[in-house]
């Protein structure tokens, strides 16, 4: 992996080049680090002329990152592990039965109960058991997304046409030309507040699909702290996974 130095940081990258890339483009993220695409016949001390340029950016992003939480170990879908809803962490218990027709899952007096096949690999559970879990947030949140939206939408006169909880790649909420707002399910492991954030950001791309000065004063007008909302969604994101 190439670096470059900085005064006294020694900054590592990964740097790509495509034919199609026109110009030098430098990217910090918490996946892949410090990344850099260029163009396919440019020379490498052009590209670190303009790493040089970027460097108090890079640093300052590359510490940012280092604020981030390191994501927790792997689930194993395995009993006594907990799993968080809404901010709050509720423990797995999983039965093992002679005789079961696949998987199961539910959610009752404050923990999640679960029955597998004794016959099912330890691979086999977590495949059949994440998936339960995906599927046991998607509806739960979509209920709780309903109901704080029947909170917000007055509030913001703002009323999307449909609403979709699912799987999103690298967003938490997304809001299409038609009205419809799209929530990422794993949103739901977050405490309300964050969820009501998210929410209440994609509605207020209703009437604003920028990110421009009178949207962000439209969410700060319901959510008066959404600056610290907003970084502890940054901070904590990529831990809500499993």
């Amino acid at each position: 992996m190439p670096r470059f130095q900085y005064g006294h940081s020694t900054i590592d990258y990964s740097l790509q080049y495509q034919p199609d890339q026109k110009d030098i483009t430098v990217a910090v993220d918490w996946a892949n680090g410090v990344s850099v695409r260029a163009p396919e016949n440019i020379d490498q001390a052009v590209v670190e002329r303009v790493l040089h340029k970027k460097a108090p950016w890079i640093l300052q992003k590359v510490y940012e990152l280092n604020e981030i939480q390191s994501l927790k170990s792997a689930k194993e879908f395995l009993s006594g592990e907990k799993f968080p809803y809404l901010g709050r962490q509720y423990r797995l218990k999983v039965d093992s039965l002679e005789q079961h027709d696949g998987a199961s899952l539910i959610f009752q007096k404050g923990r999640f109960l679960a029955k597998v096949p004794k016959s099912w690999d330890l691979q086999q559970r977590q495949e059949h058991l994440k998936a339960l879990f995906r599927q046991w947030y998607i509806t739960h949140g979509h209920a709780k997304a309903e109901e704080r939206l029947r909170i917000f939408c007055p509030k913001m006169e703002c009323y999307p046409s449909k609403l979709v909880v699912k799987d999103q790649q690298a967003r938490w909420g997304s809001c299409t030309k038609k009205g419809t707002i799209h929530i990422n399910w794993k949103i739901f492991m977050a405490p309300m507040r964050i969820v009501d954030y998210v929410v209440v950001h994609e509605l207020a791309h209703l009437k604003h699909p920028d990110h421009s000065t009178a949207f962000w004063s439209m969410v700060q007008s319901i959510l008066p702290d959404y600056g610290e909302r907003k970084e502890w969604l940054r901070i904590h994101g990529p831990t809500l996974t499993f």
